[in-house]
């Protein structure tokens, strides 16, 4: 079943499985957990032993819908390989950024100077790649929206 470009049953799956992984990541208190949202031990399973597998099921799928609708509209390969290299820097780059400032400063009781910058600078960077991806989007390049882009400085 599809809607527009989009397959439903794909996007409702994926709906339900980062619901399923910030339930099993946020069980609320540790001390006392539902069993079923604890992985099991090495004899069995549980619905949390199930929700990374999905995921990566999810990405398998998405990955070959994607690649193959764009080499199918004769995208040439190289291209396709530097979006891809470009998504696997920015993504690499943002793990090593949170991995460098794990808490963001949210158990400090008072924000200091230099974790106030590293959240504008984090705000900025996730901004400026909200509108790039908005901005390569068809119906934002309609000439209803001529204005916008003008004030957004991107057209």
């Amino acid at each position: 079943m599809q809607t527009g470009n989009r397959v439903l049953a794909l996007d409702i799956f994926r709906g339900m499985t980062i619901a399923g992984m910030i339930l099993v990541n946020n069980p609320g208190s540790w001390s006392n957990v539902y069993p079923p949202l604890l992985h099991a031990d090495w004899h069995g399973v549980t619905p949390t032993d199930w929700v990374f597998p999905f995921f990566l099921f999810i990405v398998g799928v998405s990955i070959a819908l994607a690649l193959g609708k764009r080499k199918s509209n004769g995208v040439p390969m190289a291209q396709l390989s530097r979006k891809i290299i470009y998504r696997t820097i920015i993504i690499f780059g943002l793990g090593l950024f949170l991995t460098a400032f794990p808490k963001f400063g949210f158990t400090d009781p008072e924000p200091k100077l230099i974790k106030s910058i590293l959240y504008l600078l984090l705000s900025g960077a996730m901004m400026a790649i909200f509108i790039r991806a908005w901005r390569d989007q068809k119906q934002f390049l309609s000439q209803k929206n001529d204005r916008l882009r003008k004030i957004l400085f991107i057209g």
